[in-house]
């Protein structure tokens, strides 16, 4: 599902009618983890408040290519590679959530953004910004969540879960097949099996653009990571959301997309809806301040179809967390009384 998700990301790049600007080209600014590895970072904007972009399971910063010149006129907004993705270093294997959490810890403090954060997840981000924020509460001010993406899926459409079971089987062939061509460096366009691993170039991107993200697709490292991303997918995914989670009264905004699975199967779509549907009113209900919003005319790419619902929601968390502090800030400057 994941992997699919990330495809369809890069179909509606080549649609999208704004253009990705070079700047994506090459690395912002290099953030020293140790151990010889760095994770890219990209901030624009500037303010009081810092926004921090998650993108989904195979996708980097330039998911927010549209999201981040909104906001950034109005705050600090900061997305990043994570590990293996873009020109981020490969990261130790498992690529699970604890990996991702602890990276993206580190890479808060090495970096030294000013927290609590504003956080917004996109797909499988929404899963690593919720376990952040259930493991650093304290770094969290509010949350955005586009589009989490289903769980406990086989319990509403157990016909889809089983095809999907019977498919990974021949996509980790084929994923294999493609992670042994990087490593032998045979990865390209003119082998017409293995052309289908890069995808094509995007139309909407330039030529130098196109080169370099073809050229980041090459490496062993990109190939190892979507592996071991899609292959912890199901521990996430298959189960129902944790009755145990809960973010208190921490603002957190669910955007849910009115065409996530609009190329579904007739017969799987409606279990497919019902488990996102249940999902999401799961997660809004971790928070006494969650809030559940329709946006209209979007596939799961919210980001991309729909930045001005994303600005408008992230705007939206930027006020109610300005409010808390501004709250707390006056609970200190009050005397005691009796």
């Amino acid at each position: 599902m994941a992997f699919c998700q990330a495809q369809a990301t890069e179909a509606s790049h080549a649609t999208a009618p704004q253009r990705m600007p070079d700047s994506y080209a090459q690395a912002a600014k290099l953030i020293d983890l140790g151990h010889g590895r760095h994770l890219n970072l990209r901030c624009s904007g500037s303010g009081p408040q810092t926004v921090l972009l998650e993108a989904g399971a195979l996708a980097d910063s330039s998911t927010w290519f549209k999201v981040q010149p909104l906001l950034a006129a109005h705050a600090r907004v900061c997305a990043y590679d994570r590990a293996g993705f873009g020109f981020s270093s490969e990261g130790p294997l498992p690529r699970n959530l604890d990996a991702d959490v602890s990276d993206l810890h580190a890479l808060i403090q090495r970096a030294g953004l000013a927290t609590p954060l504003v956080m917004v997840g996109h797909s499988l981000g929404s899963n690593i910004v919720r376990q952040y924020a259930s493991r650093y509460p304290e770094d969290v001010s509010a949350m955005v969540l586009l589009d989490p993406p289903a769980q406990d899926i086989g319990r509403f459409a157990p016909g889809w879960q089983k095809d999907e079971d019977t498919l990974s089987v021949q996509r980790f062939a084929f994923l294999r097949q493609c992670e042994a061509a990087a490593e032998k460096h045979e990865l390209t366009f003119t082998n017409k099996e293995l052309s289908q691993c890069l995808g094509g170039p995007d139309p909407h991107a330039s030529a130098k653009l196109n080169a370099v993200n073809l050229a980041l697709m090459s490496k062993p490292a990109y190939w190892h990571t979507v592996l071991s991303v899609l292959q912890n997918n199901p521990a996430i995914f298959k189960p129902p959301v944790s009755k145990q989670e809960t973010h208190g009264a921490t603002p957190l905004i669910v955007l849910s997309a009115a065409n996530t699975y609009a190329d579904a199967l007739p017969r799987d779509r409606k279990g497919l809806e019902e488990a996102r549907a249940r999902t999401q009113a799961q997660i809004v209900a971790t928070s006494s301040r969650g809030t559940l919003v329709h946006v209209a005319d979007t596939s799961h790419d919210i980001q991309i179809d729909q930045p001005n619902a994303v600005a408008k929601a992230v705007m939206q968390a930027l006020k109610m967390a300005k409010g808390d502090a501004n709250g707390r800030q006056r609970g200190r400057s009050e005397p005691r009384r009796g």
